[in-house]
């Protein structure tokens, strides 16, 4: 008699509450919290995981196996809800999905009604799942974590070349390695410690120089606190941390080189989100309950990953089995993840000044298969026929830093489109990041206030359109991004033409390029003579994008938006800025406009008053109703954002 193959996936539950004191959100009822151990046995010469680097080093138990654990955490309604499961790629293991979704206050532990905000996703009756993927986050501040192991060859730990980029905003003596607080750093090995090297460069383009061994360790700052104890300070050595003597000067491209050890084998959370979803859909007396359709959103670094979770073929399970039904990757521009040896996941996909040794950007960049020009390799996103349905979102920085056109684009530029179970829409003149609890506009380190234009109710009609694809075979809207064949995708230079002389504005030089890059070295080299076709949206005489879907404050603007900041002087003068935009106000009035030399017509000659303004504000939002665009309910919510002229978002005295 055969033993009973082992699950992929045991749950452990730990804590079960009623969330926001049994509230009931409309026909789906009262929700309840459950908190669990996801207790993850992975068989590592299965060919389902022929992509996971370094799984031939996972430590194994007696039977063969690699095993591992993750936090999991499931907001479900008690009495079923739709059968729909969202699970939420928590992006550097926060949890994302209601915030955004829900217009809601970020928080990692979500228990009471403000945690809900407008009640989106629990009104619909979705059981949303919070999942641990990334495995080299550390404790802290409510994060989900995912305990990996470490790769070890016979034993001993397995070494290499690798190098960490550091650039801060306010003078810094001591960083780890990682460069961030919340992320695990590759330790530099006893070797390493007398081998690394250290360069800094004032912009990217410029010649590396290299710091001398004498004025920098491998060690971190102790102590310096207000208490009587904690007043003195000491230099204490370590693996994890780099310090320079004289501190990191702010705006400075510093790179470090050096021998790093005991990598974890990071692909094993692309593996933990397939064995969990496909679990929690197939057991039907489970904590997700019945499960009939599955779905999943990721933004940003989480987009990325949804990307290669595709590529890399994590939508069919074990059994063959489609994983999720329907997924929606956004802000994630052309890039993948990437989980190399020593990779540091945290570390954002490379921009023009900021995080360039980053894995994110590498062929193939479109869900369609096209053929990289370079190389002569073909390839997809999307090539399986268990695929799922996917509606990609972007904003405008996703041109200007993450290379987004090479999504719908050949690698030399030509149109190529979406095959036919995806659709992309690009939300017009939006950055990267866009609280729905925003108020007046930040500048921080750039030279322009940061983009105003509030996009999260796109989020809600997006769900509702993959939903309705998905469940009733109800087409989506058609995609809506700029293309070469309408003149809305240009180059640069057409662009530069294009943008109005806005008073004050330093506009950038051109998009985040992307080049050919020999990975073999280290640090890896890019080969400035090969180069992708990387192509921005044009815009109108305003400034404003031309293509793609407008939000009510796009359509009917009260200034110049842009998916692109500049970097203030200081501070790298003149480059993009890692992923904000801008917001140019128009003069309030004639008067203004005239002695300004703004070209762009003034607020009082657009709108005759605030309530004139509203109007119009309504007007388009109705319009993107009838479109399926935005929500019925999501009218109301536009116009009451426009009230005062939009304030706090924008600030307008008119006579």
């Amino acid at each position: 008699m055969s033993a009973v193959p082992e699950p992929a996936v045991r749950l452990e539950v730990h804590t079960r509450e009623p969330f926001a004191d049994g509230h009931r959100f409309a026909e789906a009822g009262a929700y309840e919290v459950v908190t669990a151990t996801a207790h993850y046995a992975v068989d590592p010469q299965a060919p389902a995981h022929r992509a996971v680097p370094d799984l031939g080093l996972a430590p194994r138990d007696g039977t063969g196996l690699v095993r591992f654990s993750g936090d999991v955490e499931i907001l479900r309604p008690v009495d079923g809800g739709r059968r729909r499961l969202f699970f939420d790629w928590g992006n550097r293991g926060n949890k994302r999905a209601v915030q955004y979704f829900c217009d809601a206050p970020h928080t990692n532990r979500p228990r009471t009604l403000a945690d809900a905000g407008n009640g989106y996703l629990l009104r619909r009756g979705y059981t949303v799942v919070f999942g641990a993927w990334q495995g080299d986050l550390l404790p802290g501040d409510g994060r989900l974590l995912l305990d990996l192991p470490v790769a070890k060859h016979d034993g001993e730990p397995v070494r290499g070349l690798t190098t960490a980029e550091f650039i801060v905003e306010e003078p810094t003596g001591s960083l780890p390695l990682s460069r961030w607080s919340s992320t695990r750093s590759s330790p530099v090995s006893e070797r390493g410690v007398h081998g690394a090297r250290l360069t800094r460069r004032r912009y990217a383009h410029s010649r590396p120089e290299e710091l001398p061994s004498g004025t920098w360790r491998f060690a971190r700052v102790q102590g310096g606190g207000n208490d009587l104890k904690g007043r003195s300070t000491a230099l204490v050595p370590s693996r994890h941390d780099l310090h320079l003597d004289d501190g990191f000067r702010p705006g400075w491209i510093y790179e470090l080189t050096y021998e790093a050890e005991d990598p974890l084998v990071l692909g094993l959370g692309l593996v933990a989100v397939r064995d969990l979803v496909s679990h929690l859909r197939h057991d039907p007396g489970g904590p997700a309950g019945p499960v009939e359709y599955a779905y999943g959103w990721g933004r940003s670094q989480t987009g990325r990953a949804i990307r290669d979770f595709i590529h890399q073929g994590f939508n069919e399970d074990l059994e063959g089995r489609r994983v999720f039904d329907g997924l929606l990757p956004h802000v994630s521009g052309a890039g993948r993840l990437g989980v190399a040896r020593f990779t540091n996941l945290t570390v954002p996909g490379g921009q023009q000044y900021e995080d360039h040794l980053s894995a994110a950007d590498a062929f193939p960049f479109a869900y369609a298969e096209t053929t990289d020009h370079l190389t002569g390799a073909r390839d997809a996103i999307m090539k399986r026929a268990s695929d799922p349905k996917v509606l990609h979102t972007q904003t405008s920085t996703e041109y200007w830093q993450r290379r987004g056109s090479l999504v719908h684009t050949t690698t030399d530029g030509q149109d190529l489109g979406f095959p036919p179970n995806v659709r992309g829409y690009l939300w017009s003149s939006s950055q990267h990041v866009a609280d729905p609890t925003a108020g007046a506009p930040a500048q921080g380190i750039c030279n322009h206030p940061e983009n105003v234009v509030a996009t999260s109710a796109f989020f809600r009609a997006v769900l509702d359109a993959l939903d309705a694809w998905v469940s009733e075979g109800a087409e989506p809207p058609p995609s809506a991004v700029p293309t070469v064949a309408d003149g809305t995708l240009v180059t640069a230079a057409e662009w530069s033409r294009q943008f109005p002389s806005v008073p004050g504005a330093l506009p950038p030089q051109g998009p985040n390029e992307l080049y050919a890059v020999d990975r073999s070295t280290v640090p890896p080299v890019a080969d400035r003579s090969r180069g992708y076709t990387v192509l921005v949206p044009a815009v109108d005489t305003d400034g404003n994008e031309t293509a793609g879907v407008r939000a009510p404050m796009v359509a009917v603007p009260l200034a110049t938006y842009t998916g692109w900041n500049t970097r203030a002087p200081g501070q790298g003068h003149g480059a993009l800025h890692e992923f904000s935009g801008s917001t140019f106000p128009f003069a309030a009035t004639e008067d203004e406009r005239l002695i300004t030399g703004d070209p762009r017509p003034s607020v009082q000659r657009r709108h005759q008053d605030a309530d004139g303004y509203t109007a119009a504000i309504r007007a388009a939002a109705e319009d993107l109703v009838a479109r399926r665009f935005l929500l019925a309910e999501d009218v109301d919510r536009a116009v009451a954002a426009a009230a005062g002229w939009s304030s706090p978002r924008h600030r307008f005295e008119l006579p």
